[in-house]
C-alpha cells in the first residue's frame, strides 16, 4: 500500500520509534507532520528524510506535558493542512525502576502527563482536523503495560498507569468516535527490537518465532490496520511475549 494521499501526525518523533515510523511512512509516500518535545530533534529526522529525497515533511516542537505547546501543534499543523488522515499517538516518557519510591514527584507527574493526559489532548486537538479527513484513523502505541494483570515489566509503577490511562482513553474513544468514521487503533507491545530504518539490521534483524517483536512488524501492523476497508475497525493489536 501507498500512502501517497496520507498526511499523518507523528508525536516524539525525535527518536526510537518515532523516528522509524516518520521515515517508513515518508518512504511510502505520505505527508508527515513531526513533532518532538525539542524542536531541533524534529529537525534532524525532518531532515534525514528530505535528504532521501522526501520532500513532504514537517517538523515542530511539541511538549506532551503542556497543553498550550500541544494546542500550538495542532494549530501550526492547521496552517499547512485542512485534514488530517493519521494521528500516531507515539509520544509516552518511559520510566524505568520496579520500587514505586525509586522515583521523584517531578518524574511520576512527568510520565503521566505525557503518557495520559498528553494523548489525550493530542487527540482532543486534532480531532477536527481528522473529522475533515475521509479516511481518518487514530493510531495510539499503548504498550503491554496497559493490559490488565501485565507484570513482566521492569517499568515503572507510574509508567503502568499511564498506559492504562491510554488503553482506557482509547477503548471509549473508538466506540464513541466510530459514528463519525474515525477508527482507533491501539497497539500494545512488549519490549521490542527497533533498529534503525537506515541500516541493513531492518531487513536482517531475526523476525523467527522465538525472537522478540520487531518494530518493522509492528509498522506492518499499522500499514495493515490502516489498509482495511472502512467497515473494518480494527481496535487493538495484542502480542504474544516472548
Amino acid at each position: 500500500m501507498r500512502w501517497d494521499d496520507h498526511r499523518v501526525v507523528i508525536t516524539a518523533a525525535g527518536r526510537d520509534f518515532g523516528r522509524t515510523l516518520a521515515i517508513r511512512l515518508a518512504d511510502l509516500g505520505a505527508e508527515v507532520f513531526l513533532s518532538a518535545r525539542e524542536l531541533a530533534a524534529a529537525q534532524r529526522v525532518r531532515d534525514e528524510i528530505r535528504n532521501r529525497g522526501h520532500q513532504r515533511v514537517h517538523a515542530f516542537a511539541c511538549d506532551l506535558t503542556d497543553p498550550s505547546s500541544i494546542r500550538d501543534f495542532a494549530s501550526s499543523v492547521a496552517e499547512h493542512t485542512d485534514r488530517v488522515d493519521v494521528l500516531i499517538n507515539n509520544g509516552s516518557r518511559y520510566l524505568a525502576g520496579p520500587d514505586l519510591l525509586s522515583a521523584t514527584d517531578a518524574d511520576v507527574v512527568d510520565t503521566i502527563a505525557s503518557g495520559a493526559t498528553g494523548t489525550v489532548l493530542t487527540t482532543k486537538s486534532f480531532l477536527p482536523l481528522l473529522r475533515n479527513s475521509e479516511i481518518p484513523d487514530v493510531v495510539t502505541m499503548v504498550s503491554a503495560c496497559g493490559t490488565p494483570g501485565h507484570h513482566r515489566s521492569d517499568a515503572h509503577d507510574a509508567f503502568y498507569a499511564a498506559k492504562s490511562a491510554q488503553a482506557g482513553f482509547a477503548e471509549i474513544l473508538s466506540k464513541r468516535l466510530r459514528p463519525q468514521g474515525v477508527r482507533v487503533i491501539s497497539l500494545y507491545p512488549p519490549d521490542f527490537d527497533n533498529a534503525d530504518p537506515l541500516s541493513e539490521e531492518w531487513e536482517t534483524t531475526p523476525r523467527a518465532a522465538k525472537d522478540a517483536l520487531t518494530a518493522h512488524s509492528l509498522v506492518e501492523c499499522i500499514l495493515f490496520a490502516v489498509a482495511q476497508p472502512r467497515d473494518c475497525f480494527i481496535k487493538a493489536f495484542h502480542f504474544e511475549q516472548v
